[in-house]
């Protein structure tokens, strides 16, 4: 009897060592990850929209990295403005992760460069809706290449009512957080006449963006979209 509670006695021991070990474990990525989120620079950029509603004349969000870049970007369908178009650039391929807030009413469809719908957050979309709550969970896999999103209003919606959005992309950890705030374009503006603003934006996020100071670093995808609301202002 003796050496069947010795025996039990050193499972409970081995067992807590185990858990010792994991704990510890968990504790030093804690803080590996909060190390790295205060060391993560953020960049903002703010532009006009194009006033061509075409994949042509989308506004550029900037390049994703995987474990390097996130991007975000604030926007708003205003009154008769049908669509708008975003595009980006994947450099690896990987799992991206869409987040989403703002409005009800906004449908969000993620293309390939060729127009081709990927992922539809329209609940009657099919295939298309299941990858879009797949990107939404960070398990839908991108190849590296050149994408498109399009906001739209949903069917039934008014195309009098303004639908304000935030959306943002990241593809594992990060260390570079970048904000595009996109504004309406102005009236009478031709979009072949870029202004130097535009023209640094076509030219990419690298020469285009600025420190951004106005939100804490190592914030959660949720905190940190629904705090970008108050940089639409």
């Amino acid at each position: 009897m003796s050496d069947a509670m010795a025996g039990v006695g050193q499972m409970v021991a081995d067992l807590n060592k185990s858990v010792s070990a994991a704990v510890e474990r968990l504790n030093a990525q804690r803080e590996a990850e909060a190390a790295a989120a205060g060391n993560v620079q953020e960049f903002r950029k703010d532009v006009r929209k194009s006033s061509v509603n075409t994949p042509g004349f989308a506004t550029d969000m900037g390049v994703l990295a995987k474990n390097v870049t996130r991007l975000n970007v604030v926007g708003a369908l205003g009154a008769d403005d049908p669509v708008d178009f975003y595009k980006f650039r994947v450099t690896t391929k990987g799992e991206v992760t869409l987040g989403q807030v703002g409005d009800e009413g906004l449908r969000v469809q993620v293309m390939s460069k060729f127009g081709t719908v990927l992922a539809d957050s329209d609940k009657s979309a099919g295939k298309n809706y299941d990858a879009f709550k797949s990107m939404m969970q960070g398990e839908y896999e991108l190849d590296r290449g050149d994408y498109t999103l399009r906001l739209t209003r949903e069917k039934g919606q008014s195309p009098k009512d303004t639908k304000n959005y935030a959306i943002q992309l990241g593809m594992g950890k990060y260390t570079q957080d970048y904000d595009t705030v996109a504004k309406a374009p102005k009236k009478g503006e031709s979009p072949f006449n870029l202004s130097t603003g535009q023209q640094a934006m076509l030219d990419g996020l690298s020469q285009a963006a600025a420190s951004l100071n106005s939100i804490p670093t190592g914030q959660s995808g949720t905190q940190k979209l629904m705090g970008s609301f108050n940089l639409f202002v």
